[in-house]
């Protein structure tokens, strides 16, 4: 019996122990109510709201006015989720004046897309545009070889809608597509010759031009033209018949005005000296980078 009385003592003394440490770990109903109301304060949602917040005996009561639903919801569950909380009593309302400020508020219109700057269009330089060239090198309906290759310089710059495509003295290169000597076809000399590429800014481009021809056939007698798949055409820049080298660009326009021929001196042949100016058709466009 004795031993029953001291376990009943030792039994009360550890629940009066662990009601004493329970009560010690839990906030006071002022520090419930604290740290409730400063959480409200700095809550996007209740932030500025007239909201007062109490606590007696881990019960926790809200009362005043809150904007929105949203910020009444957010307010209980704050309560709630405090430590000690025992409950929760939620007087608050809803403040309509509140409500009708947010609503008619203005939305701010939405930022306009960027403007992005138009990017630089490519040059194209069409077909049909009269490329004069300076001849590098002579040649000749006797001496030249079909295949053989040329070089020559842009005499005149070309710009498309006023801006700059081809610069003045630029590489040229083109090659003979044929070239017959006297006594091969009835004694006539024949001379055929087409640009292939040019160099612009460090870089070259494949061009297409109309084959510009000349035939002697016959003492004193020459004729000149362009060909774009054995049609004649069109009227040409060619240098000084008789030749020699620094021959005046558009010194004979004409028909008659193609590649120089040796009808004039009477060896039948075709004769274009160095530096002769010879003016050829792009029979195809170029396109070329934008300029910087």
């Amino acid at each position: 019996m004795r031993y029953s009385n001291r376990s009943a003592i030792w039994i009360a003394l550890l629940s009066i122990c662990i009601v004493f440490s329970a009560c010690s770990r839990r906030p006071s109903d002022e520090q419930m109510a604290n740290d409730i109301q400063q959480k409200a304060a700095t809550d996007e949602d209740t932030k500025g709201a007239p909201i007062k917040v109490e606590a007696k005996q881990g019960k926790v009561t809200l009362t005043g006015k809150v904007p929105t639903p949203q910020a009444q919801k957010k307010l209980e569950q704050m309560a709630m989720s405090e430590p000690g909380n025992t409950g929760v009593d939620d007087q608050t309302m809803i403040d309509p004046n509140a409500m009708a400020s947010q609503e008619m508020a203005p939305v701010a219109a939405p930022a306009p897309p960027p403007v992005e700057k138009p990017k630089p269009q490519p040059i194209v330089v069409p077909a049909g545009t009269t490329l004069t060239v300076t001849t590098g090198q002579a040649l000749s309906s006797k001496t030249s070889q079909a295949g053989q290759t040329f070089l020559a310089t842009l005499a005149q710059p070309i710009s498309v809608g006023g801006r700059p495509a081809l610069p003045k003295g630029a590489t040229v290169s083109g090659k003979v597509v044929s070239a017959k000597a006297k006594g091969k076809i009835k004694g006539e000399g024949e001379l055929s010759l087409a640009l292939t590429s040019i160099s612009v800014r460090d870089h070259t481009y494949d061009i297409s031009t109309e084959v510009l021809s000349s035939t002697v056939k016959g003492k004193g007698k020459r004729t000149a033209g362009t060909t774009a798949g054995g049609a004649a055409g069109g009227a040409l820049i060619g240098g000084i018949a008789g030749g020699g080298k620094g021959a005046a660009i558009g010194a004979l326009v004409g028909a008659g005005a193609g590649l120089i021929g040796g009808a004039a001196t009477g060896n039948k042949q075709v004769e274009v000296p160095a530096e002769s100016a010879l003016s050829f058709t792009l029979s195809a466009p170029l396109t070329l980078p934008p300029s910087e």
